[in-house]
């Protein structure tokens, strides 16, 4: 099984701007967010740990591990997306709307979706088998979601994981179809 957390809340969650690669802390929200999530999870056994580098995904990893003894690895291929010159808009801003549904091309400055994909899928494909507990960001809960299950264009521009929130997928490495 892998398990899916997306960090806690940060001060550019809670207003709607767009947040890839700034490394900015959780807020004092998302560190009760970490706190809750760490307690629902005391009893989780896992054979791997892994946690975006970004401090807002480590905070909330050091969280898990305080409560639960686990220690977990930094692994670089579990960082936000980088959302180029759209980094810290509005959500809501219709550029960033319209670029947001071009899924091939490239943020300006930026990472398209299927940057963020050819990272990410390979990872789950050496997880399979194993209980694994992901801590990453939105974007890459996103295509963690689209390896396992079919989403329209649509579904996938709108899919949002809430922050501290807990998504199980089947683990193997062909996706559930």
């Amino acid at each position: 099984m892998i398990y899916v957390v997306r960090h806690g809340e940060t001060e550019w969650n809670a207003i709607n701007k767009v947040l890839g690669r700034t490394d900015i802390p959780l807020d004092a929200r998302g560190l009760q967010q970490a706190q809750e999530l760490a307690l629902s999870l005391k009893d989780l056994k896992t054979d791997v740990f892994l946690c975006s580098p970004l401090c807002r995904a480590r905070q909330t990893a050091d969280a898990v591990s305080a409560v639960t003894g686990m220690r977990y690895t930094v692994d670089d291929r579990l960082i936000e997306q980088d959302f180029g010159r759209f980094e810290g808009v509005n959500r809501f801003d219709t550029e960033y709307q319209k670029a947001k549904r071009e899924y091939f091309a490239r943020y300006p400055g930026g990472e398209s979706f299927f940057d963020v994909a050819a990272r990410v899928f390979p990872l789950i494909k050496e997880l399979d088998g194993a209980n694994a507990l992901l801590v990453t960001h939105g974007g890459v809960c996103r295509i963690i979601r689209s390896y396992f299950e079919d989403m329209g264009n649509e579904e996938f521009v709108r899919f949002s994981q809430e922050n501290c929130e807990v998504r199980m997928y089947g683990n193997t490495a062909d996706p559930v179809r």
